[in-house]
């Protein structure tokens, strides 16, 4: 029978882990290896938050200090060492870093507002999927689908990053939204200024600006400059429920009211697919935009339980 591992190990194996978290935090692999292991043994969850208290009371500078190779493995050594001794004497509450990841999701039509811990704020949009990891240089937050505008409070000490498949938008207090589109992010900054990059884009990050927009495509990163866009305000009104149509065709409303709704909205007549039309409505109206939009351009509409068809009245 295999030897049940003591106290003693797991502390120390504990600190190696907190030191490969500050170096190696970021890595998605590492993440994963961190959490197989403390899920292997309940008691190794206490022995990191542990650790990780010690840490905090260390001068990190000492062990990413460059020294000379020998020297540099014996500091490393007794750093690790003096954590695993700090790990088995702490007894504060930590929580433990599982818990410090919070995912939040959306069904289709809802929208929510989050509270975060370091004190920003999340309206997250229609159908979408948001984790966020608060580290102690570094507000991680990872756009797994959909879209989420961040009021981000302002903390030089982390900036405050948001990876939307290969795009990277990076702030410290700003106020920002990012959608995921396919083949890239939209990214509209409503206050302060952002950094935009591609992870392996090989493009250098853009600065975005208040009231500017960009699109960061997931293979070539940002391509083109930022663009001013005075419209922005038309196109976060999702965080109020509403959708504002300001010259957007019929086609382009429908695939906006389709995001929040199982009911569809279909223009089955390409003569009204193409007509601009002005308006607000609801997110969670179809019927009320359709009945409008049939009205104003004669045509007729069509209801079915799952869909709502408009079209031209005939012999219009």
């Amino acid at each position: 029978m295999v030897d049940r591992e003591s106290a003693a190990d797991i502390d120390a194996a504990a600190a190696r882990w907190v030191v490969r978290a500050d170096r190696d935090g970021d890595d998605p692999g590492f993440q994963a290896e961190l959490e197989a292991w403390l899920a292997a043994d309940r008691r190794r969850s206490g022995a990191y938050a542990r650790a990780q208290a010690g840490w905090k009371h260390l001068d990190r500078s000492s062990v990413l200090a460059p020294t000379v190779s020998g020297g540099s493995r014996l500091r490393r050594r007794s750093i690790i060492a003096g954590l695993g001794a700090v790990a088995a004497g702490v007894t504060a509450a930590v929580v433990v870093p599982r818990l410090l990841v919070r995912r939040y999701g959306t069904t289709l039509g809802e929208i929510r507002r989050v509270p975060m811990a370091d004190g920003s704020v999340a309206a997250i949009n229609t159908d979408s999927e948001v984790e966020v990891s608060l580290r102690p240089r570094l507000r991680a937050v990872r756009l797994a689908r959909g879209e989420a505008w961040f009021e981000v409070a302002k903390d030089p000490v982390r900036p405050f990053v948001v990876e939307s498949g290969p795009v990277r938008v990076r702030a410290v207090g700003t106020a920002f939204s990012v959608r995921r589109r396919e083949g890239g992010s939209d990214v509209l900054v409503t206050e302060g200024v952002v950094e935009v990059w591609t992870r392996d884009g090989g493009a250098p990050p853009r600065r975005v600006s208040a009231g500017e927009r960009v699109f960061a495509e997931n293979d070539a990163g940002v391509l083109t400059p930022p663009k001013a866009d005075a419209d922005l305000g038309r196109q976060l009104a999702w965080r109020d429920g509403q959708i504002v149509l300001d010259g957007q065709t019929l086609a382009e409303a429908a695939a906006e009211f389709n995001r929040y709704n199982d009911r569809k909205i279909e223009v089955a007549d390409a003569r009204l697919a193409d007509k601009r039309f002005v308006g607000w409505f609801r997110i969670n109206d179809p019927e009320g935009f359709a009945q409008a939009a049939a009205a104003t351009f004669h045509g007729q509409i069509t209801q079915r339980e799952d869909a709502i068809i408009l079209r031209a009245a005939s012999g219009s």
